[in-house]
């Protein structure tokens, strides 16, 4: 079961990780390259969602993964989990996404800005910093320390992975979920959305439109939690998505 991240990296799967392995699932916190705590760096030319995609399906070959694997994204994370399912290069027989992009719902503002050449070359690993703290903050949705607050900060005081998430940002673009979406409408393939629902950067009317929308869709709110609903309600959230991925194949979402 893959988890990918989105504009944060692995950290952000860390709270249900525990919950998820006590259903019998295998979770694999992905960082993409040049994010987290991985090698690399990420350019401009392989940021987008359907490069990211392409890199899950060379990433399960180097892990010598063979057979279908089960998907879940976060953020833009979801946005790529829906694109692998799409792609056929891989078999992916469910797929969550939680807090995630879809339709026309991203880049947000704070995202969207870095799309310009000049902003993003006048952009230095202290601005992404600070950025991101700024971010951080409010996608957590409740009070943290600062100790946590630095832990999820610390990738990006290497100037490498503030490069790579400049280049994340630079690539954010929604016409590759609005491409999506005859795909999407024919899809039977069981879908789960989980949505913290007091979020301010993928608003919950979103899921809510996609739910009404693209078949064998399931939405479950996560009362009370932002854009990060792991950090809020990880019972919830790790409880959502074991039901839902170690259900037999066949069944219902």
């Amino acid at each position: 079961m893959l988890l990918l991240h989105g504009t944060y990296w692995s950290r952000v799967w860390q709270p249900v990780l525990d919950g998820i392995a006590a259903a019998g699932l295998r979770p694999v916190a992905v960082d993409f390259p040049g994010f987290g705590r991985s090698g690399g760096e990420l350019a401009l030319s392989e940021a987008s969602v359907p490069r990211l995609s392409a890199w899950l399906v060379r990433f399960l070959e180097a892990l010598g993964h063979r057979g279908p694997v089960m998907v879940a994204g976060h953020d833009i994370g979801g946005g790529v989990a829906q694109h692998l399912m799409l792609a056929n290069e891989v078999e992916v027989p469910r797929v969550a996404v939680v807090n995630g992009i879809m339709y026309d719902s991203w880049p947000v503002p704070g995202v969207a800005r870095f799309r310009d050449p000049e902003v993003a070359a006048a952009t230095t690993r202290d601005d992404v910093l600070a950025a991101r703290r700024v971010s951080v903050v409010k996608a957590l949705g409740r009070p943290a320390s600062e100790a946590e607050i630095a832990e999820y900060l610390d990738p990006w005081t290497d100037p490498r992975v503030a490069r790579s998430w400049l280049a994340l940002a630079g690539a954010a673009d929604h016409r590759y979920t609005m491409e999506m979406l005859p795909a999407l409408l024919q899809s039977k393939t069981p879908k789960l959305l989980v949505w913290g629902v007091e979020d301010g950067f993928q608003t919950v009317d979103y899921a809510e439109r996609y739910a009404r929308e693209i078949p064998e869709t399931r939405l479950v709110r996560i009362k009370s939690a932002g854009h990060i609903p792991m950090e809020n309600d990880p019972e919830a959230v790790a409880g959502a998505l074991a039901e839902f991925f170690a259900a037999k194949q066949g069944g219902s979402p």
